[in-house]
């Protein structure tokens, strides 16, 4: 997704989740303040939102590059990424990042 703004349905049908899933999501990440959504459905990350995004957005790079350089296709690499990339601890990324910054993949 490219937009600045989105709406529920646009990231249900762009990610093949199902509405509500997405609805629930949206909750929570409103009730957290990640994001806003305005009178008209559309959603748009707070300055904390944000911040986390580009967290997972640097994990997810970092975790796909090290995995298509240990062999994995793209497409798996890109997959298993976004699997890691919520749930490793940061010091571990912090290993990683240094790890493959080291070795050149990065």
């Amino acid at each position: 997704m490219s937009n600045s703004v989105v709406r529920s349905v646009d990231i249900a049908e762009y990610m093949n989740y199902s509405k509500p899933s997405v609805s629930r999501a949206v909750g929570l990440l409103k009730h957290a303040d990640y994001i806003n959504v305005d009178p008209n459905g559309f959603i748009t990350l707070t300055p904390s939102g944000h911040e986390i995004a580009a967290k997972i957005y640097e994990r997810h790079k970092v975790l796909s590059k090290l995995l298509m350089a240990l062999g994995v296709d793209k497409e798996t690499a890109t997959d298993d990424a976004c699997k890691i990339e919520h749930d490793v601890s940061d010091r571990s990324f912090d290993a990683i990042k240094a790890y493959a910054a080291k070795t050149g993949i990065l």
